[in-house]
């Protein structure tokens, strides 16, 4: 997953997180899509071990119930090793 571009880490994680059947938060306008985003975007080449992003949902959901239908989808080399829910 080294040389995986921020752009295509974005879309991967899209796609994951609709196949997951998440009650994700859409953005408005003429072509929505899920709300995301990541703390910072890696230069091509590098790895990195804690990695932080923002999922937004509809609806709460478990923390662990989230991190394992989220990592079912995602491909080997990408680990989902934390989630914190906060409900503001």
């Amino acid at each position: 997953m080294r040389y995986i571009s921020h752009l295509d880490l974005m879309r991967l994680l899209i796609r994951a997180m609709r196949r997951s059947a998440l009650p994700l938060k859409l953005t408005e306008g003429f072509s929505p899509h899920p709300k995301l985003s990541l703390k910072r975007a890696l230069k091509l080449g590098l790895e990195s071990q804690d990695e932080e992003g923002i999922i937004v949902l509809k609806d709460t959901v478990d923390n662990q119930e989230f991190k394992e239908k989220l990592q079912r989808q995602l491909p080997e080399g990408i680990e989902i090793k934390d989630v914190e829910g906060n409900l503001n």
